[in-house]
């Protein structure tokens, strides 16, 4: 049976296009094994727990792959109800706070099951770095209740305050119990950071809603009487000068 060189050509065109063909799915195939083999598996519940063990001690080579898994950075930890970030600052884990920080889905406004958030645990911990990093990012400097500032009253942290209050920081800011940053920093016995905020503009004469105490009476209560006496002739002061 005679081929004509047409029908050669044609016979040829449909064989090449089965081999495509048949190519083309054996690379499909292997690239789904490929695929399967190399894709990330799913954060579980196991990933939390080493998630927060790594944020104590600093591990962020251990966490990466664990929010490449899909791992929310802001899971809390369900003892204190803080996030990775919290976390972190409270052990000076500065290299975890970094990483998470870079994180798209970051919530700087998480707030821990007493309400702390990373810019107060920064504040607390005298930890500028994280203070003015957290700050770039966007974090709030005042809010409703505990605010960094009372935290930085309570530590002692007068740069940190200063920062706070070039940020507009409310300097008589109430928690829930209306306790101001300088009653704080009078039952902490921190001295600079009392004279820091009468110089400020702090209202000395204000009550928490709790002892009904000024912050004169907060130093008393707490035995330190060389605070009481520092607040007292502010006030005494004060009204000298009007």
């Amino acid at each position: 049976m005679r081929i004509s060189l047409r029908g050669l050509a044609k016979r040829l065109r449909k064989l090449r296009a089965r081999l495509r063909n048949r190519i083309a799915l054996r690379l499909g195939v292997a690239t789904v094994a490929v695929a399967s083999v190399f894709s990330p598996t799913p954060a579980t519940a196991d990933d939390a727990v080493s998630f927060f063990r790594a944020a104590q001690v600093n591990d962020a080579g251990r966490i990466k792959p664990l929010l490449a898994r899909g791992l929310d950075p802001n899971v809390r930890d369900p003892e204190r109800g803080e996030t990775g970030m919290i976390v972190a600052l409270r052990n000076d884990a500065m290299d975890v706070f970094a990483l998470l920080l870079a994180q798209p889905k970051i919530d700087l406004e998480a707030q821990a099951g007493n309400g702390n958030t990373a810019l107060m645990m920064a504040a607390f911990k005298n930890n500028m770095p994280a203070v003015k990093a957290l700050l770039a990012k966007g974090a709030q400097v005042n809010r409703p209740g505990w605010t960094a500032l009372h935290y930085a009253a309570a530590a002692g942290a007068l740069d940190i305050m200063r920062l706070l209050l070039d940020r507009h920081a409310y300097i008589d800011a109430e928690s829930p119990t209306k306790v101001t940053p300088l009653m704080l920093a009078a039952r902490e016995g921190q001295e600079d950071a009392v004279k820091l905020l009468l110089k400020e503009g702090a209202d000395a004469s204000l009550r928490d809603a709790g002892f009904r105490s000024d912050a004169a009476e907060f130093a008393e209560r707490a035995d330190k009487p060389w605070i009481a006496k520092a607040i007292r002739q502010h006030q005494a002061e004060q009204v000298m000068s009007r």
